[in-house]
């Protein structure tokens, strides 16, 4: 073959594999990128059969923070089923529980309290002392309450996850996974059911404190009545949302978010898609990229739209800046015709009495 013909074919070969790895770097990257949320974790399930509808880095480790919480009262839930405590036990504060650093129901040393008011104080306030006093109480010491907690991760299948404490204060070695918060979440609620009435609580007032519950969906998100939000700077914002409508009830997790107004979009986004999926029987992943390309179009509508405004608005600021100059120029030219009027009568008026 001529040293010609052979340079053509090496030259072609070379456009085409360009061309085809160009191509396939495409295909690959598009949906991974136009389906996925903005957290670093997140999984959503069925809550009656468990299945996972959608997952996203379900398996990267992260600190719990108080998202630790909902184990810590599945134990102690599983300990009154048991018959081991009632909800109306009567709990005495420790100096330990009381001292709980970070979020607060605001208990004191020696109050008494009933158990379900901790429980209470678990869920809406997010209480670490009202956790510690209740692993106390139950666990008779915080540290064989831990065993509970980490025997019951075990049982769960919560293969990932290890626990430190009862309430996710900062703590070595203390970590989850999305796919193992929702684990925990689904048979919570199997088990619990009625623990909805702590989690759907929007505030509890103790001690003359009034405390929060800072799940968002809660009052803005229809059929949205549990569960947890969580907290710590080595986590990240993270949350674990249900919400039930009609015979349908998700189970969503985030964990990771970078801030609160973004990990309440994204839980929004995930528990609507998963409604929307289901109204429309297409995947999860598919109706978040079809909304994520509206927002995009919609944002890029927007930005088209405020540049319009923004240049109608300063060609009228510009007008109204030419008229009023205008304007305080022909003042200034009928002061000026004034003034020399004036003069012409004052000297009118020297040279007649002169004259006479």
């Amino acid at each position: 073959m001529p040293i010609d013909d052979r340079s053509s074919v090496f030259r072609l070969r070379g456009i085409l594999l360009l061309v085809g790895v160009l191509l396939l770097s495409c295909l690959c990257a598009t949906p991974a990128s136009a389906g996925r949320l903005d957290v670093r974790s997140a999984i959503l399930l069925d809550a009656r059969s468990g299945k996972v509808l959608y997952a996203q880095n379900p398996d990267v480790q992260i600190p719990p923070a108080s998202l630790t919480k909902v184990l810590s009262m599945m134990v102690a839930l599983d300990h009154i089923r048991a018959g081991r405590a009632g909800l109306t036990d009567w709990v005495r504060v420790s100096r330990n529980a009381a001292n709980q650093s970070g979020s607060k129901m605001f208990i004191r040393k020696g109050e008494r309290l009933t158990l379900d008011r901790l429980l209470m104080g678990m869920a809406v306030s997010s209480g670490n002392d009202a956790s510690m006093a209740v692993a106390e109480f139950v666990g008779g010491s915080s540290k064989k309450f831990v065993q509970h907690m980490n025997a019951k991760a075990a049982q769960l299948g919560m293969t990932n996850s290890t626990f430190k404490n009862p309430n996710g204060l900062p703590a070595k070695g203390q970590f989850t996974t999305a796919r193992d918060m929702g684990r925990l979440s689904y048979q919570y609620l199997k088990t619990h059911p009625r623990a909805l009435r702590y989690h759907r609580m929007q505030s509890l007032k103790h001690n003359g404190q009034v405390t929060t519950n800072k799940n968002p969906l809660l009052g803005s998100c229809p059929g949205a009545d549990g569960l947890k939000t969580g907290w710590i700077v080595a986590s990240g914002y993270n949350i674990i949302s249900t919400v039930r409508r009609g015979n349908t009830r998700l189970i969503a997790v985030v964990l990771g978010a970078q801030n609160s107004s973004v990990r309440s979009s994204e839980i929004h986004k995930l528990v609507e898609a998963g409604f929307e999926s289901r109204a429309r029987g297409v995947t999860v992943a598919s109706v978040l990229r079809s909304n994520r390309h509206y927002a995009s179009a919609h944002t890029q509508q927007t930005s088209v739209a405020s540049k319009e405004k923004s240049r109608v608005s300063r060609k009228h600021t510009s007008r109204r800046l030419q008229a009023s100059s205008n304007l305080k120029s022909r003042d200034k030219q009928v002061r000026t015709s004034k003034k020399q009027y004036r003069k012409k009568i004052t000297a009118a008026n020297r040279k007649s009495k002169t004259s006479v």
